[in-house]
């Protein structure tokens, strides 16, 4: 029954606790005896050597797990347990792509962190509904109003909070259920932490719980007439009309549950899995999936219903020595083993050998696979992240996965003993998984570069590739070469520039003239074109990642409409890198609104051609500004070093957006160009003797001027 099915993920900041979160619900659904821990290192879902050692996950895991609703039905969950770390951000992104819900994962401490405002916009990206588990009450400095506070201001959500602590920090003593309104207190006597007490609500706590339980009324009346109603003539609302309104008010997107507990101390868990059951959607509460017919380019729609015809979805691929696992997400239709299916977006067919349902890194092979079900299979020789799997005789391509772009790379260094083939090989395999790592061969030195989204991501992607070659963990065979930044570049000024582009080399020869205007974008340029974009509702039309954008201005057919296409396609391929400097161009627009053509020498070549020139030509003549990326920071350190910390943000170039210190823990936000934050680390560890910590997400692009910028050096008799 697919209305007892759950698709969810665990989401969070780094050391919120959605490992240990993820491991208390595998405990108490049954799935484990002995429950694991990330201090240990035996946990289910961070089974890689790597996450063992570094103690964070970094690759995203699943596992599925059963747990019975209210009547007593068995609801199958499967669940994704993400990373936490910004520079994992595409496990993250690919996750959400597929599933249907989501538990945000905070700490009652830290609150609202950089990642987690991340990852929440992610989710509201994908109209993921979710709920809220504020863990780890029992921390010293634990404040979960603050918390509750965060989540309205920053992450723009409305919280629904369904329980309160009684207690926090040392005092903590239990949680409060306000729809049932009960005290909920774990059995010390119990050395299988499973048995809990349902009690009356203590007197000190009762003026809090009925002043919560009000609220908790009024945010959910948004969402139900009847407990509107009921409220006003100040009757009892029943739980179940508060449950059926949570549900729906959940799903509409108008509110965010929030539960609190502590995973730790096994407090609250068993509820989280409750609030799971009863608010998030199963696969018939999200809307069906659409795509597009891959030759009309027709919308398309898919409910999920095994009737309908396959369509699926591979949102990650690992390479293993047996061959590629491929993690598919059934939207439509019925998966079979041995079956033969169309992957559309290389329009070719591929057979599935067989296919799993995972649990960490522990597989249970299945017979078939239906709407909703999240599984692993093996086979498939040239299906891969983002693609679609679908049924040959009723095609449908599926919406692709779009991943972040790069901001920081390093050469790759191999000394000579290392088998270049075998490098060469794990290599593109590493990169083919991971969507938001890129390699390219840098044509003035020669290098092998690296390009991905931190210090941390190329480090691990490092030690990857040397497991993958069979090398030691820091075998200096292979490393990294000093960091480098991924700069962007737009143009300087606008221009208005004709080109003419003339090949005569006997015979048919090459004609083209175009005149375009060439206009850096503002901020609020790009704003506009998105919210035409937004308004043509065509799903064929979409905003472009580089907000690069081509309007064709031609009147009364000075240029064929058969060589526009060609311009824009020439235009573009300039834009991919600058003459002067190798990045790529950004927030730009090509207007064509004039040009000639010649009856026997003008061609879609000519005018590519032309078009390419053209874009060169402009960019000498516009100037440019170069662009470097700006990072968001927020440290954490005890009082005492906020001073020595602001003053050493300043002098790398920082500017500091806001300060704050509660109980003796100061924290600093600031703007810092990525250049001048490699490492960063070590370097805040020496400056606080190792007391502070900080996290950085990428912010936006900013102009920088070129003597400050950290541009790769010009070779001696080589030409840039």
């Amino acid at each position: 029954m697919l209305d007892k099915v759950r698709n969810i993920g665990i989401m969070a900041h780094v050391d919120a606790g959605k490992t240990t979160t993820t491991e208390r619900i595998l405990y108490y659904s049954g799935t484990k005896h002995k429950v694991g821990d990330v201090d240990e290192g035996n946990t289910t879902t961070d089974f890689d050597p790597l996450e063992r050692q570094k103690g964070i996950t970094i690759n995203s895991a699943a596992v599925s797990v059963d747990w019975a609703d209210r009547e007593g039905n068995e609801v199958a969950i499967n669940i994704i347990d993400t990373p936490g770390h910004v520079d994992f951000t595409a496990e993250v992104e690919r996750s959400l792509r597929v599933l249907d819900g989501a538990v945000g994962v905070f700490c009652a401490v830290g609150g609202v962190e950089v990642q987690s405002e991340t990852v929440w916009r992610q989710a509201n990206k994908y109209k993921v509904p979710r709920v809220a588990y504020v863990n780890k009450l029992d921390r010293m400095g634990a404040d979960f109003w603050a918390c509750v506070k965060q989540i309205k201001e920053k992450l723009l959500s409305t919280p629904c909070v369904v329980t309160i602590p009684a207690g926090q920090d040392s005092a903590f003593e239990g949680i409060i259920d306000l729809i049932r309104m009960k005290f909920i207190t774990r059995d010390a006597a119990d050395k299988t932490f499973r048995n809990f007490f349902l009690n009356d609500i203590p007197e000190k706590y009762r003026a809090e719980a009925a002043k919560r339980r009000e609220e908790l009324l009024d945010v959910v009346s948004a969402a139900s007439d009847e407990v509107t109603e009921l409220v006003l003539e100040g009757q009892d609302v029943p739980d179940d009309l508060i449950r059926k309104a949570l549900r729906k008010g959940t799903l509409d997107g108008l509110f965010t549950p929030v539960h609190c507990g502590s995973a730790k101390m096994y407090q609250g868990v068993q509820q989280l899995l409750d609030l799971v059951v009863d608010c998030l959607p199963s696969p018939l509460d999200r809307p069906p999936v659409e795509g597009l017919h891959p030759k009309t380019k027709d919308a398309l729609t898919r409910r999920p219903d095994v009737k309908e015809p396959l369509a699926a979805l591979a949102f990650k691929t690992v390479a293993e020595s047996t061959g590629d696992l491929v993690y598919i997400r059934v939207y439509s239709g019925e998966l079979k083993p041995g079956g033969t299916y169309l992957n559309t977006t290389i329009n070719k067919t591929e057979r599935i050998a067989r296919f799993f349902r995972m649990m960490g890194d522990k597989r249970i092979e299945l017979p078939s696979a239906g709407p909703g079900d999240i599984v692993a299979a093996i086979g498939l020789k040239q299906t891969f992240t983002g693609q679609t799997l679908c049924d040959g005789d009723h095609p449908i391509a599926l919406e692709s996965i779009v991943f972040p772009k790069p901001v920081i790379s390093a050469s790759l260094l191999s000394a000579k003993t290392v088998d270049s083939d075998k490098l060469s090989d794990a290599l593109s395999r590493l990169v083919r998984d991971d969507p938001t790592l890129k390699r390219h061969s840098d044509e003035e030195t020669k290098e092998l570069i690296l390009s991905g989204m931190g210090e941390l991501h190329l480090e691990v992607s490092l030690e990857k590739l040397r497991r993958a070659i069979n090398l030691p963990q820091g075998d200096p065979a292979i490393q990294l070469g000093k960091p480098r930044v991924a700069y962007r570049q737009t143009f300087a000024r606008p221009v208005d520039l004709e080109y003419k582009f003339v090949k005569q080399t006997g015979g048919r020869g090459k004609f083209a003239v175009i005149n375009v205007k060439y206009r850096p974008l503002t901020p609020d340029d790009i704003e506009e074109k998105l919210k035409e974009i937004e308004e043509l509702k065509d799903p064929k039309v979409k905003p472009d990642p580089n907000n690069v954008y081509f309007v064709n201005a031609i009147k009364q057919g000075a240029i064929p409409k058969e060589y526009i296409p060609s311009v824009e396609e020439g235009l573009r391929e300039g834009s991919k890198k600058g003459y002067k400097y190798p990045f790529p161009f950004v927030d730009l627009e090509f207007e064509l609104h004039f040009g000639k053509y010649h009856d026997v020498d003008s061609s879609q070549d000519a005018f590519y051609l032309c078009a390419l020139e053209a874009f060169r030509d402009a960019e000498g003549r516009a100037g440019i500004t170069l662009l470097e990326p700006i990072m968001k920071v927020v440290v954490i350190s005890p009082k005492q070093y906020q001073g020595s910390i602001s003053g050493d943000i300043n002098r790398r170039r920082g500017l500091i957006e806001e300060t704050s210190e509660d109980k003796g823990i100061a924290q600093v936000m600031a703007k810092i160009p990525l250049a001048n934050l490699f490492g960063y680390t070590s370097d805040l560890r020496s400056a606080t003797a190792g007391t502070a910590s900080f996290s950085m997400e990428f912010s936006h692009y900013a102009a920088v001027r070129e003597e400050l910028a950290d541009l790769p050096k010009k070779d001696d008799g080589k030409k840039r």
